[in-house]
């Protein structure tokens, strides 16, 4: 397997986000968003402002990618965790293998901060979470306007 960090100092073309977000849109399956909200979390993830930005972590095996992680730089500490984890997915192919699991160790090596993320409680994702040390601190409440 290997891995690569994606960072605002990268140059990362139009089509290897593409090529990220068509992934990730196919393997959050009924946990992921519309495309072009994929596209524009990549898009902040790579931007290069000093308090935003963040990083994408791509693992591929034999040019494939298998799984894939965005997080993005709320520009907080403290008071809110530094980095949102907006996005994780595996390749079907590769689910209950432990990928998952070290996408996230090679997440927290990378990220300066603490790390949020909000996750459905059918998820089954979240024991993965859990094991990991996340804890549900608050309920999310949205006003949708």
């Amino acid at each position: 397997m290997e891995y690569k960090f994606y960072s605002p100092a990268d140059t990362v073309s139009a089509d290897e986000k593409k090529e990220i977000a068509d992934f990730l849109f196919e393997h959050l399956d009924q946990f992921g968003d519309e495309h072009k909200y994929i596209m524009k979390c990549i898009d902040f993830a790579l931007d290069d402002k000093e308090k935003f930005g963040g990083f994408i972590l791509v693992s591929r095996e034999e040019g494939r990618i298998t799984g894939a992680v965005v997080i993005n730089k709320t520009g907080m500490g403290g008071y809110i965790p530094e980095n949102i984890l907006v996005y994780i997915a595996v390749h079907k192919d590769y689910r209950g293998k432990g990928l998952g699991k070290e996408l996230m160790l090679k997440t927290f090596d990378r990220a300066k901060g603490d790390i949020k993320l909000h996750v459905e409680p059918e998820n089954p994702a979240r024991f993965l979470y859990e094991k990991l040390g996340f804890t549900s601190k608050y309920l999310e409440m949205r006003w949708t306007r």
